[in-house]
């Protein structure tokens, strides 16, 4: 790849040049990634303390937060680096390493969701069946294949995209690395590139989102002809937080690729990356801790060992001191 190129660093122009909006921006960014890293983590590890929530539904819970982690921090520092920094330089291998794990974790993702919605198909519509269907091997190997895929289709995308030769601009039109922004300053033909990239991102998105669909048809029918409220009721409960998380991933989507070409502009797109890029992988642990009675319950028992410890420690203390001191 560097004998197909001369360019060595490529310049990001960030969101704004607005030096009022920085220190402000510089904020905002910094408590974003803050809650990211914290809610992400802390479902993580309420999920490995807690046996209750040693379920498939869990464990791909716990996939899905690290996925939102690792592809928040493949973009969100450089950004926040970018407001203290006055020239917002990316090396050339920084810059295909930053696409790299962006386009990997968020393909997991995609895929993710897809197997989350079959999770919840069966627990809804085959719930007799359910241990001997989600059994721990295919909860694996569905987790497995999503790394898999989002690995190999950042692969896919890294490789058609550097193999370009970039020997005029240097100037990436965005806040990070994103495949179209820097293919589009190629001075080599990208006609096939553009088309591998379109063709690979509707297959995997497409693939999804008719999982998604599918199964949800399913879940639907399912609950309309339940004839118990208490039963209807849970069955929603179970969907709810799932179906918050997908209508947020692809509505974001939607509204980012979907739309006709007069009416993009690079403000808009750049505003619709941040939400997708930064804001997603905030509010998937808040919308699975604030929607979901298990995770607050286990959450609730977890401080509750944590403040009950000290107190503990304290007692067992005094009780020593009391001893020491009788003698």
């Amino acid at each position: 790849m560097e004998n197909a190129t001369e360019v060595i660093e490529f310049i990001l122009l960030g969101l704004t040049n607005d030096p009022e909006l920085q220190v402000p921006l510089l904020i905002m960014f910094t408590v974003i990634y803050l809650v990211t890293v914290i809610g992400n983590l802390g479902i993580m590890v309420l999920i490995l303390l807690d046996s209750y929530l040693h379920t498939p539904m869990y464990f791909f819970l716990s996939n899905l937060s690290l996925a939102d982690l690792c592809y928040s921090s493949a973009v969100t520092p450089t950004v926040m680096a970018g407001f203290l920094l006055e020239h917002k330089v990316i090396s050339y291998n920084a810059c295909a390493a930053q696409m790299f794990f962006f386009l990997a974790f968020a393909t997991v993702e995609n895929f993710l969701l897809a197997s989350m919605a079959y999770d919840r198909y069966v627990a809804v519509c085959k719930p007799l069946h359910y241990t001997r269907t989600m059994t721990s091997g295919l909860c694996g190997s569905l987790a497995i294949g999503c790394y898999v895929c989002g690995f190999l289709n950042a692969s896919i995308h890294i490789g058609d995209t550097f193999s370009l030769s970039f020997c005029e601009s240097n100037v990436v039109h965005h806040f990070f690395c994103d495949v179209p922004a820097v293919m589009v300053l190629s001075c080599s033909d990208r006609h096939i590139s553009e088309l591998v990239l379109i063709y690979v991102a509707i297959c995997n998105i497409a693939f999804a989102v008719l999982v998604i669909l599918t199964s949800y048809i399913f879940i639907f029918i399912t609950i309309l002809n339940m004839h118990s409220s208490t039963g209807y009721q849970k069955a929603l409960s179970t969907c709810a937080s799932h179906f918050t998380a997908v209508s947020i991933f692809y509505g974001t989507v939607i509204f980012v690729y979907l739309q006709p070409n007069s009416s993009h502009s690079s403000d808009t797109e750049k505003i619709a990356s941040v939400f997708y890029t930064m804001v997603i992988p905030m509010l998937n642990p808040l919308v699975y801790s604030l929607r979901n009675k298990e995770v607050k319950s286990a959450l609730m028992k977890v401080l509750g060992q944590l403040i009950s410890s000290p107190i503990s420690l304290q007692r067992g203390l005094t009780h020593t001191f009391v001893v020491q001191s009788d003698f």
